[in-house]
């Protein structure tokens, strides 16, 4: 068996390279941060030879967790070949890693991306020069294209089997080749034994990469040799040890495109973005733009294309819903049973997939944004904003996920370089509104803002930015005290989105759905009937109040008094709501016997008034996410302590955030 390393800088079409030669439908997003952890598939039409799609990185020093899962994977399992995508149109960038990919001394390919680009442009690149320069074989490529694709799988095929490792390129000069070359006759040894390249080695310990020093036990007499060593190059040199390699790096890359590289202007992509990046990053326009286009979304979601699609599967759930009813009633099935499956499974399931249309065109539209590059412009506006709370704009890539879900949101702080930094995201990201929360808002607007639709969807999540800002100024002067990581983002160009890569996105979202809707609600759906269908003696009762869901839900129902509302039922499905928050919905549905949107709408106005309603999608909004996120944090903290402080915050906080609301909107209203 032989396995592929796929490694390249962000943003380089990494991912949609490894979904041609994998035909593997992972997503592909236009933002850093969206690979996290290395993914494993095996390339078409050969069994034996795997490929690991490895983290976007921009270097091999370990600051960030991608760097550290990439640079791991390289070092200890040592894959038979390094594919080195390089995005074309970034060359002198992207070259950069691969200088350093080249020390590692493992048989390397390098696919050049988007080349397609260069070319429309009337620029160029001598392939076979950048081949020679190297050591390396180049291939074009256009990922998204296809093109290029079987001519690079004959080259890694070759190379595997040939095994031959890039050409020792001594590219360093003057005082940095001086320092890495007296540095690696005094550690060559113990090199050897911990499986590093002595090139790759010597060059890390001129760095000061703390890990190498580790790895290489280095003694304290070595230490100040090296250190010694090391300061004779800075004080030459007149700059740092990173600036001087980075220098050294730089020259060389310069040499090699003066060469093989006739750049004469710009991309037409790369035109064009910054032509429109002149106002949709512009200082004081690039924000209430985004606003602007969020609120055209909701919009669109529940007012012009979901509101339609969503009464019409509601009628087709009904009309399924009474022929099974039918059905039974013929075959004179026990009451229960009969309970069980309209009030019980039917109610809770079929009114949550009722929203799906509003699931998947919400995600198409953000699908659209995230695929074009307009994210990473967002996360680039919120830098300045971020900073002013305690974060870099880096945290808002982990924030914009965790519009979709909480739980690969908290995952993707890995992704930060700075530990305080990491805390603090995965606190203040569950406020932001993620997809499981828009059932119980689409049955909220429905009954109680109907017209309003677009303008409460917009404010729910602006709230949940706008509590997450003040977390964080609270937090940043209390238990995360300190100052953020200093911020570097690569917009990409502005590219249309791949009709594949969108619908995937939507398929993947309308799929977990789906099995949440069969799984999960299902499960609570049963469960929820049979509290509210039996009282303490197990004897099936008429009247839910007298159940055993009843007196449970009595017992918390008081704690939202402040909030407006005083219903066992809703407290019973803000309980329910912690294995997803999608049970709300079922909950509800099953409590109030409610089949159709209509009728829960009736029934809500029983147990809510507006005020107290929205106060209601306050606390949903802002309350302790699933408990899959609640096991996410604690992973990522490291600690069950951690992890029940922050549910307790995140609920605490809640609470907090709907009764200021009811109360308030009561003095004004009274």
């Amino acid at each position: 068996m032989s396995v592929i390393a796929l490694a390249g800088n962000q943003n380089s079409g990494k991912t949609t390279l490894y979904n041609k030669l994998t035909g593997s439908n992972q997503h592909v997003g236009n933002f850093p941060g969206v690979t996290i952890e290395k993914k494993e598939g095996q390339l078409k039409k050969y069994k034996d030879i795997f490929l690991v799609d490895l983290p976007g990185i921009y270097s091999l020093s370990p600051y960030t967790m991608e760097e550290v899962v990439t640079r791991d994977f390289l070092l200890k399992e040592k894959p038979d070949l390094i594919l080195n995508i390089v995005d074309a149109t970034n060359i002198e960038r992207n070259l950069y890693l691969t200088l350093q990919l080249m020390e590692l001394s493992i048989p390397m390919v390098i696919a050049l991306n988007m080349m397609d680009e260069v070319t429309a442009s009337g620029n160029s690149i001598d392939v076979q020069k950048l081949s020679s320069h190297l050591g390396i074989p180049v291939i074009p490529i256009s990922a998204s294209k296809g093109e290029g694709i079987s001519e690079l799988i004959d080259v890694v095929i070759r190379s595997i089997k040939e095994n031959s490792s890039p050409k020792k390129h001594d590219f360093c000069v003057g005082e940095v080749h001086k320092a890495i070359h007296s540095i690696s006759h005094l550690i060559a040894d113990q090199a050897e034994d911990a499986g590093y390249p002595t090139r790759f080695a010597s060059t890390k310990l001129v760095e000061g990469d703390g890990p190498t020093f580790k790895s290489l036990k280095i003694t304290e007499n070595q230490m100040h040799i090296i250190e010694h060593v090391v300061k004779d190059m800075e004080e030459a040199l007149k700059t740092d040890r990173e600036a001087a390699l980075a220098d050294m790096r730089y020259c060389y890359i310069e040499k090699i495109c003066s060469e093989a590289v006739i750049k004469k202007q710009e991309t037409k992509e790369q035109q064009r973005s910054e032509k429109f990046d002149e106002i949709l990053t512009h200082k004081y326009f690039g924000i209430p733009i985004f606003f602007g286009i969020m609120f055209f979304i909701f919009w669109m979601t529940f007012n012009v294309i979901g509101a339609p699609l969503q009464e019409l599967l509601e009628i087709l759930i009904g009309r399924f819903t009474e022929i099974v009813s039918n059905i039974m009633i013929a075959f004179d099935v026990s009451n229960w049973v009969y309970s069980l499956v309209i009030n019980g499974i039917f109610a809770g399931v079929g009114s949550v997939l009722s929203f799906l249309p509003l699931i998947v065109i919400l995600f198409f539209f953000l699908s659209i944004l995230e695929d074009s590059g307009y994210m990473a412009r967002v996360a680039f506006l919120m830098d300045k904003l971020l900073r002013k709370i305690g974060l870099s704009g880096r945290s808002f890539v982990p924030m914009l996920i965790g519009f979709g879900c909480s739980v690969p949101a908290i995952m993707a702080t890995r992704t930060l370089a700075s530990e305080r930094d990491r805390k603090m995201t995965i606190v203040l990201t569950p406020f932001m509104s993620c997809s499981a929360k828009l059932p119980i808002y689409g049955m909220i607007t429905v009954a109680f803002f109907h017209d309003q639709a677009a303008a409460v969807m917009t404010g729910l999540y602006v709230m949940g930015i706008v509590v997450a800002i003040l977390s964080g100024l609270l937090l940043k002067n209390t238990i995360f005290k300190g100052e953020p990581v200093p911020f570097v983002m690569e917009l990409p160009a502005y590219r249309i989105p791949s009709r594949k890569n969108v619908l995937i996105h939507m398929w993947e979202k309308a799929k977990d759905f789906i099995q949440k809707a069969f799984t999960i609600i299902f499960l609570a759906s049963i469960v929820i009937w049979f509290l509210q269908s039996f009282n303490w003696s197990f004897d099936i009762v008429e009247d839910s109040s007298k159940s055993i869901l009843a007196f449970l839900g009595s017992i918390v129902s008081p704690i939202f008094i402040p909030l407006g509302f005083n219903d066992w039922r809703a407290s019973t499905a803000l309980i329910t709501g912690l294995t997803a928050k999608e049970a709300v919905v079922s909950t509800l549905s099953v409590l109030t016997g409610a089949v159709t949107d209509v009728q829960l709408s009736e029934v809500l106005y029983t147990i809510f008034t507006p005020l107290s309603a929205f106060s209601f999608l306050t606390f949903v909004l802002l309350y302790m996410p699933c408990v899959a996120a609640f096991a996410a944090t604690r992973r990522e903290l490291g600690s069950l302590k951690y992890a029940l402080l922050t549910a307790l915050y995140q609920t605490v906080t809640a609470y907090m955030a709907g009764a200021a609301f009811y109360q308030i909107g009561s003095l004004i209203g009274g």
